[in-house]
C-alpha cells in the first residue's frame, strides 16, 4: 500500500495492551490493510501509541498528512481501577445519606455459601472523606429544601486541607433535577480551583443510589489518569495532526472524541475489548456466521462475548473490578486464563491454572528474561503447537528451560506423569476454563451454544479454540486474517456514539404521551448536540430511541429499542410487546395480559456513521497446499508428525484436514485431529469437524 497523491486516505486504529500495542491502517481508495505491533510502555502508554504510528506509516512509505483519522482504544482507565490505589477520593452527599457506601447492596460474591468467609472490602471513599450538604429534592426534581451552600464551602476546606484532589458529587435525586449538583460544582470550583469534579447528574442520571454514587467516583478517579494521558499524545502529536479526529472507543460499542472522552473518562473502561466484539462481528458477517461467540485471549486473560443475529449484547449491569459501573457496555466476561497464566499446585495437591500471570515481566518461562514458573505458553511449546520464536522471529523461546519448569510442577505435584502429559493436563485445564465460561454466557443464559460458532482471536486464542470447539460442541471456529490485530481493526468498524438516559417512572395506565415526547426530545436534541460537537455532518446522524422497563413489584429493569415515528398509544404497544417479548427470551417466560409493567428510564443514543473497511476478496490460491515443514507434535495423548502452514501462503479454497498448525505474524493456529480447515474468499480460517 504505498502513498499517492491521494490525501487523508488512511485510517488508523491503535489498540494498547499491556505487552504489545497493535496497529491496524486501512486505505480507504483501496480498501487494503496493513498491520504492525510495537512494544508498549507502560509507564507511559502514549510513547508506545506514537511509536506505533510511526511505525506503520513508515513500513507503508505515507505521512501522516495522509491519514483521516485515528481511533484509539485504551486501559488507561481499566489499568487505574484495577492497579492503581483507590485513595485521595472525597465524596459529597445529601445530608442524612452519608452511610450509601457502607449499606451498598445485599450482595455476597459467589452466593451466600461464601458468606461466612466474605469481609466487605474497603469503601471507595473513607467515612471521615464523605461530607454531607443540606438542601432536599424529591423525585420528581421538585425543591424541597434550598442547598445549604455554606455546607458546601466547608467541604471544600476539609477537602483542601486533606490533600484531596478528585470529589465526587452525589445528591438525593439529581437524576431528576440537577440544578443542586450544578451549584455545588460551581461552589468548589470558587473554593478549590485545583479540584477534580464529577457530578453523578452528568455521569450518570439514573436513580438507584449506590450504582450512581460508585460510578461517580469511578469517573472522577479516573479522570486525571485519562487527562494526563490523551494531553501525552496531543503533545506528542501536535506538530503532525492537522484537524484529523483522535477518536477513542467506549464501551459501549461507539467511538468519541478525546476532549469529550476527558469528560466523562469512566465510559472508556473496557473500551479494548469492546473493540475485539465489534470487529469479531465484521468478520462473522463477512464469513456468514450471524450468531458466534467471540474468545479474545491475549497474555493474562480471556474476554468471552456474545454476538446474536449480528449484534453484540450490550448491559448496562457491568462491573470493572469489583466496581458496580452502570454505563452501557458491551457484555463482556473476562476469566484469568491467557498465555502467562501460571500453572501452580494448590494446598490439597491439585493442578490449577491461572488466574494469576507471569504478565509482559518478567513472562513465561521460555521468553528471555522470563519467570521461573510455568505457564500455558510454555506448554505450548514443550507440545510442539508454538513455533521457536514470536512475533516473527522478535521473542525467542526456550523450550529446555520451559520443559525444566514443568518438570519441576510435576515434582511438586508428586505425579508420574511425564513431561508432555502434564503439559496437555495444563491446556486442557486451560480449555475448560474457557469452555465454562462460554457455558455461563450461553446454557445458562438458555442459548444452546451448538448454535454458535466460536470466534477466535488475540495472541493467545487460536491455538487452543479448536480445541474449546470441540468441547462444547460448536458449529466452527472462526480464525480472522491477523487474528492478534483484530481489536485494532474493530476501532475502525465502529460508529461515533452517544448515550443520553433520564430516569422517570410511569405506570403502563398512566403513560403521559405528551410528557414522553417532551422526555424523548431533550435526550436526542442532546445526543444530536454532542455528535456536532465531534464534527458530524447531520447526514450521517441517527437516533435510537430505547426504554428501562419492568414488570410491577420488579427491582430491576430490561433496555427495549423503541419504535421511530410518532409517540402515540401504538408507540407505547409497539414497546411493551418488545419488553414481553425479550423477558421471554432472556428467562423463559413472560407476564403480557397478566401482569402490568412499568418504565423507569428513557435513553437515546446518537451514532454518527463512519465508514467502515472492507475486506477485499484474494485471489484464488491453492486447494492442497503445500506445507512449509513438519515438525513433532503432541495432539490427543501422542505425538504426531504434523505439517505447518505458513498463513500468508493459504489463499482462497485451500483446505487440509488436521492435525496441522498455521503460523502467521502475531498468532498460531492448531488444527486438532478430526478436524478440517478451509479458507474462504476472504482469506478467513474456518475450522470444523472432519466430515
Amino acid at each position: 500500500m504505498a502513498a499517492t497523491a491521494e490525501k487523508a486516505r488512511l485510517r488508523i486504529g491503535i489498540d494498547t495492551g499491556g505487552t504489545f500495542t497493535d496497529v491496524v491502517c486501512v486505505d480507504g481508495l483501496t480498501g487494503n490493510a496493513v498491520v504492525t505491533k510495537v512494544a508498549s510502555t507502560p509507564a507511559n502508554p502514549a510513547i508506545g501509541l506514537v511509536n506505533g504510528i510511526h511505525a506503520i506509516l513508515q513500513q507503508i512509505g505515507a505521512s501522516m498528512d495522509e491519514v483521516k483519522g485515528l481511533a484509539h482504544g485504551t486501559t488507561v482507565a481499566t489499568n487505574a481501577l484495577l492497579q492503581g490505589a483507590i485513595d485521595s477520593l472525597g465524596l459529597i452527599v445529601t445530608g442524612g445519606f452519608r452511610h450509601v457506601l457502607e449499606i451498598a447492596r445485599q450482595s455476597v460474591p459467589d452466593g451466600y455459601g461464601n458468606s461466612y468467609f466474605w469481609v466487605k472490602p474497603d469503601r471507595l471513599v473513607p467515612l471521615d472523606l464523605v461530607c454531607e450538604v443540606g438542601g432536599r429534592l424529591n423525585f420528581h426534581g421538585e425543591e424541597l429544601r434550598p442547598l445549604e451552600e455554606e455546607d458546601v464551602r466547608v467541604a471544600a476546606r476539609l477537602f483542601r486541607s486533606r490533600g484531596i484532589r478528585a470529589v465526587g458529587v452525589c445528591l438525593i435525586h439529581s437524576y431528576a433535577n440537577p440544578a443542586h449538583e450544578r451549584r455545588v460544582l460551581e461552589l468548589l470550583r470558587e473554593e478549590y480551583p485545583e479540584l477534580m469534579v464529577s457530578i453523578s447528574s452528568e455521569v450518570l442520571p439514573e436513580y438507584r443510589e449506590y450504582e450512581r454514587t460508585v460510578t461517580t467516583l469511578v469517573d472522577v478517579f479516573v479522570k486525571p489518569h485519562v487527562d494526563r494521558y490523551l494531553k501525552s499524545v496531543k503533545q506528542a502529536l501536535e506538530k503532525e495532526l492537522t484537524g484529523q479526529p483522535f477518536l477513542v472507543m467506549q464501551s459501549n460499542g461507539g467511538v468519541m472524541s478525546a476532549e469529550q472522552v476527558v469528560d466523562k473518562p469512566i465510559t472508556t473502561a473496557l473500551s479494548g475489548p469492546a473493540a475485539g466484539v465489534l470487529g469479531a462481528a465484521v468478520i462473522a458477517d463477512v464469513a456468514g456466521f450471524k450468531n458466534v461467540v467471540t474468545l479474545d485471549a491475549g497474555g493474562t486473560s480471556t474476554d468471552i462475548s456474545l454476538i446474536a443475529n449480528g449484534i453484540a449484547h450490550l448491559t448496562s449491569a457491568g462491573s470493572v473490578g469489583p466496581f458496580p459501573v452502570r454505563i452501557p457496555m458491551i457484555d463482556i466476561e473476562t476469566i484469568g486464563t491467557g498465555g502467562g497464566s501460571i500453572a501452580w499446585v494448590s494446598r490439597d495437591g491439585h493442578l490449577k491454572v491461572g488466574p494469576k500471570s507471569a504478565g509482559a515481566d518478567p513472562g513465561p518461562m521460555c521468553y528471555p528474561n522470563g519467570g521461573d514458573q510455568p505457564t500455558i505458553t510454555d506448554a505450548n511449546l514443550v507440545l510442539g503447537r508454538l513455533p521457536a520464536a514470536l512475533i516473527g522471529g522478535g521473542i525467542r523461546l526456550d523450550v529446555e528451560r520451559a520443559r525444566a519448569g514443568i518438570a519441576a510442577l510435576g515434582l511438586r505435584l508428586g505425579t508420574q506423569l511425564s513431561v508432555d502429559e502434564l503439559a496437555s493436563g495444563i491446556i486442557e485445564i486451560a480449555n475448560w476454563n474457557q469452555a465454562n465460561c462460554i457455558r455461563q454466557m450461553t446454557i445458562q443464559r438458555g442459548i444452546d451454544p451448538r448454535d454458535f460458532a466460536l470466534l477466535s482471536f488475540g495472541g493467545g486464542g487460536p491455538v487452543q479454540s479448536a480445541a474449546v470447539m470441540r468441547l462444547i460442541g460448536m458449529k466452527a471456529c472462526i480464525v480472522p486474517p491477523n487474528p492478534g490485530n483484530l481489536a485494532a481493526f474493530g476501532l475502525l468498524a465502529v460508529d461515533w456514539r452517544n448515550d443520553q438516559l433520564l430516569t422517570r417512572v410511569m405506570a403502563e395506565d398512566a403513560l403521559d404521551a405528551s410528557a414522553v415526547a417532551g422526555i424523548y426530545a431533550k435526550l436526542e436534541a442532546s445526543a444530536l448536540q454532542r455528535l456536532r460537537e465531534d464534527g458530524v455532518e447531520p447526514e450521517r446522524t441517527r437516533l435510537v430511541r430505547e426504554a428501562d422497563i419492568r414488570y410491577l413489584g420488579q427491582s430491576m429493569e430490561i433496555r427495549v429499542t423503541g419504535p421511530a415515528g410518532a409517540i402515540d398509544a401504538p408507540f407505547f404497544a409497539k414497546l411493551i410487546e418488545a419488553f414481553h417479548r425479550t423477558h421471554r427470551s432472556n428467562f423463559g417466560y413472560d407476564y403480557a395480559g397478566q401482569q402490568k409493567v412499568e418504565i423507569v428510564n428513557f435513553s437515546v443514543s446518537g451514532f454518527g456513521a463512519i465508514d467502515r473497511p472492507k475486506l477485499q476478496k484474494l485471489p484464488p490460491g491453492k486447494s492442497l497446499p503445500t506445507p512449509r515443514s513438519h515438525r513433532p507434535i503432541w495432539f490427543d495423548g501422542e505425538i504426531h508428525s504434523t505439517p505447518i502452514y505458513d498463513r500468508a501462503e493459504l489463499g482462497p479454497g485451500a483446505s487440509f484436514k488436521g492435525p496441522a498448525v498455521v503460523e502467521e505474524f502475531g498468532s498460531t493456529t492448531a488444527v486438532f485431529p478430526g478436524q478440517a480447515l478451509r479458507v474462504d474468499d476472504y482469506g478467513i480460517m474456518i475450522i470444523t469437524a472432519e466430515h
